[in-house]
């Protein structure tokens, strides 16, 4: 019987996922033995797919952060875009894999200085400067009330996950994926940037 070998993109995605779950189990630390054997692919194939473990962890981010920015593409109504991207954003960061990273990062960001900002400039950054873009735009067309997109694509996310994700790190809750909350702060937001003739 004639094994069917794995497409280099599946390999890719299995060593993601790998790496992922470690991240978040066994911090920065994890060696790329354990990584590979998660992904049961050899040592030499996760370095085919990747230089080191720097830069997996990079895509390990960029990847999270990729499938929460999907959900600005389009041309859908503003406030189903900033619904499905305000579920996918809380979903992804507020989850306990979500949670487990950024616990890692943060206590690891004093020793890996140089990957913590990478983590910045791929997660936290892109999304703001994404978003910031589909909201000037918005602006543009008269959607929302003309003022600072930067400033406001961070209150945004501000609202969306800062005291929740201190619930779910610091108070250990678990019950942090609430909808109505989500479409709560959408409507929030829409409410305070409604444009200048929408408004009472």
């Amino acid at each position: 019987m004639v094994a069917v070998q794995e497409a280099p993109q599946d390999t890719r995605q299995r060593l993601l996922e790998a790496a992922c779950e470690a991240f978040r189990e066994e911090g920065y630390q994890v060696s790329i033995d354990r990584i590979a054997a998660r992904a049961q692919v050899a040592r030499q194939t996760l370095y085919n797919h990747f230089p080191g473990k720097d830069a997996l962890f990079a895509e390990v981010i960029r990847h999270a952060s990729q499938s929460i920015l999907v959900t600005l593409e389009g041309d859908g109504a503003l406030r189903d875009t900033l619904l499905a991207f305000a579920q996918a954003y809380r979903e992804k960061l507020l989850s306990p894999e979500g949670l487990a990273i950024f616990r890692t990062l943060t206590a690891e960001a004093p020793r890996f200085p140089e990957l913590a900002r990478q983590f910045f400039r791929q997660g936290p950054a892109t999304t703001r400067k994404r978003l910031a873009e589909y909201l000037a735009r918005a602006m543009a067309a008269g959607g929302l009330r003309r003022d600072d997109p930067d400033f406001a694509a961070e209150m945004l996310t501000a609202m969306l996950i800062d005291y929740d994700r201190l619930r779910g790190l610091l108070d250990l809750q678990t019950d942090l994926l609430n909808p109505a909350k989500t479409a709560q702060v959408v409507d929030a937001f829409l409410r305070l940037y409604a444009p200048e003739k929408d408004m009472p």
